[in-house]
């Protein structure tokens, strides 16, 4: 067995920072979603991911994808937003194993209103608490991340 490629310290010390940093502005982003919109981070991003999408509809394959969950995990989470009335779920009509994603009118107005505290919260702890030159750094780097893994996201 060859002995693993070690991180140096300053290495050692940025991954940890993105880790750390990372969880966190997670742990922050779903507190208040979940707070002042009854929504996990997860449940956040499949209504974005819909919003976005042709007539508001995906295959749950596709969403699963671009959503980064597990087909597993994301039919329950799908199950939670249709038992709230933001998502609902049918068959492909030229696919009978295929099953579309909708958001609905009431998700998508759940949607607006939970992007506008959203959208001051990455703000807060993220976008303005990065120098422009290092936020650009960022995208750049896991963009390169994301490519290498074979990611479109």
């Amino acid at each position: 067995m060859s002995e693993p490629r070690w991180l140096d310290a300053t290495q050692q010390r940025h991954w940890r920072a993105y880790v750390d940093g990372s969880v966190r502005l997670t742990e922050i982003m779903d507190r208040d979603l979940k707070t002042k919109h009854g929504l996990s981070v997860s449940e956040y991003e499949i209504l974005v991911r819909l919003s976005e999408a042709p007539e508001r509809r995906l295959r749950m394959a596709e969403l699963a994808d671009n959503a980064s969950q597990s087909r597993s995990r994301l039919s329950h989470t799908c199950s939670r937003l249709e038992s709230k009335g933001l998502v609902m779920r049918d068959s492909c009509p030229n696919d009978k194993r295929g099953v579309y994603a909708h958001l609905t009118d009431e998700g998508f107005a759940t949607l607006e209103r939970a992007a506008r505290d959203h959208v001051e919260t990455v703000r807060t702890y993220f976008i303005d608490a990065v120098e422009p030159g290092d936020l650009e750094a960022i995208g750049r780097a896991f963009g390169a991340v994301l490519k290498r893994m074979g990611a479109t996201g």
